[in-house]
């Protein structure tokens, strides 16, 4: 099967369609530089899996919190709880790796619609290395992340390094682009391709994609959807579920603005 036609024309698809929004990073593993308003929240409980050759691994469930602590910076922590199940070994379910962060938007241009930032993360190594729950040291990822929106889309993208100490562990880089559509004011579809390099001495590196779509219950409450898989690695299956919720003054300000106009 040729996994690039299938891309090439769900992209197509996705370009095809009407209305564009600024919806970003999750259900996908690329993210984008736009921070969550100040004082605003979003909190996620959600699941991510993964099918590799090696075993299975997902987090039953994670919460992601962002807020925005100052104009154009965004707060970001990720509480999981993990299942891992190596091929031939037992499996593990406990707390895994702590992850903190911080999103700046340093650069808009409202003409152009551009904007670039940066979103350095910190893996805190609080799960159990001998299960397989952790990575036993910290982890640091600085990537840049650029987004453009023109007519009646959005796409955004970019990439960083990881630094991943720890005996058999190598530094690794991370690449990604998607891109996404509003159908309507409560339907939004996306797709996004990425890379990544080894992350261990005799890990393979991969290739892969993710086809999402983001549902607007109402202003406050929404669920995001992502699956996909490698094109080229050790990925089989893999899929995002997430229900989101988000609040703070940008919201109820909105909210007032469309009673006045009603």
């Amino acid at each position: 099967m040729n996994y690039w036609k299938i891309i090439l024309l769900i992209v197509c698809l996705i370009l095809g369609l009407t209305r564009a929004t600024a919806q970003a990073g999750p259900p996908f593993r690329t993210d984008d530089p736009e921070p969550v308003e100040l004082k605003n929240w979003e909190v996620y409980l959600a699941s991510q899996y993964a099918d590799n050759r090696d075993g299975l691994a997902y987090t039953a469930p994670h919460m992601e919190i962002n807020y925005g602590i100052f104009p154009n910076f965004q707060f970001h922590v990720i509480l999981p709880a993990e299942y891992v199940k190596p091929a031939g070994q037992p499996s593990h379910y406990g707390y895994g790796d702590t992850e903190l962060g911080l999103k700046w938007k340093f650069y808009e241009n409202e003409a152009e619609h551009f904007l670039i930032g940066m979103f350095p993360l910190l893996e805190v190594p609080t799960g159990d290395k001998t299960k397989g729950l952790g990575n036993g040291q910290p982890q640091f990822f600085m990537p840049v992340w650029l987004q453009k929106s023109w007519g009646a889309w959005t796409t955004y993208g970019g990439g960083g390094y990881w630094v991943n100490p720890g005996t058999g562990n190598r530094d690794y880089g991370f690449v990604g682009w998607e891109i996404q559509r509003e159908i309507t004011k409560q339907l939004t579809l996306g797709a996004e391709i990425f890379h990544q390099t080894a992350s261990a001495v005799d890990g393979d590196s991969s290739t892969g994609f993710n086809i999402g779509t983001i549902i607007n219950i109402t202003d406050n409450h929404h669920i995001l959807f992502s699956s996909g898989r490698d094109l080229d690695g050790p990925n089989r299956f893999s899929f995002y579920i997430a229900y989101q919720l988000t609040f703070g003054p940008e919201k109820e300000q909105g909210q007032q603005e469309i009673s006045l106009i009603k």
